[in-house]
């Protein structure tokens, strides 16, 4: 089924630093709207129910799952994420853009879903440039920051299934090539259409 919005799915491995592209991005663009996602694990820091992430119990969690309520959902660092197609429904159906921040098995998943999909990955630019951004961040002991630094390798290794690669060496760099995506998808042929329909039907355009 073809929604007027557009669906972006960002995965990168942890410290990358999607979570501040994606935040810098919405800040600047007033059509992106983050699909928050449901998970398992505790909240950390400043972050609430319902913003970040929704806070879900494993029983709780359980049950969307034999409901059949995620588009995806996935195991990473031990708890489980998910996403609600739903919500992801009701936004693109509106116009809205929707931009997802998950690991690149669920952006394979949502793929499957959604055909039009387009999925970003984000690379850091070494891996002592990963490790340091890990270190600093302070929210780890050193053995999850090396668990992390394993699922990296894993993770990076699937980035030839995504649509676009943005090496995130320089940050206002690497959010001007986010925007650029963005940009550049709603001007594509199949989202014009889609987005701008009674345009196209007034110039007797199939």
């Amino acid at each position: 089924m073809e929604y007027p919005g557009n669906l972006f799915v960002v995965a990168a491995p942890s410290g990358a630093g999607k979570s501040s592209l994606v935040k810098a991005l919405m800040e600047l663009d007033s059509q992106v709207f983050a699909s928050v996602s449901h998970t398992t694990r505790a909240p950390r820091g400043q972050e609430k129910h319902g913003r970040e992430y929704y806070f879900a119990s494993d029983a709780e969690f359980d049950a969307m799952v034999a409901g059949g309520a995620f588009v995806e959902w996935a195991h990473v660092h031990g708890r489980r994420y998910g996403t609600s197609k739903k919500a992801i429904e009701e936004r693109i159906a509106q116009g809205s853009d929707v931009i997802l921040e998950i690991d690149y098995q669920g952006a394979l998943q949502v793929r499957r879903a959604f055909a039009n999909a387009v999925l970003i990955f984000i690379l850091p630019p070494s891996w002592e440039e990963l490790r340091s951004r890990l270190e600093r961040r302070g929210e780890d002991s050193a053995e999850v920051i090396e668990m992390r630094l394993v699922n990296a390798a894993e993770e990076m290794a699937q980035v030839h299934q995504f649509d676009f690669v943005i090496i995130n060496e320089l940050f206002e760099r690497a959010l001007f090539d986010l925007k650029a995506i963005v940009h550049a998808q709603r001007l594509r042929y199949a989202a014009q259409r889609r987005a701008r329909a009674q345009t196209f039907a007034s110039l007797n355009i199939a």
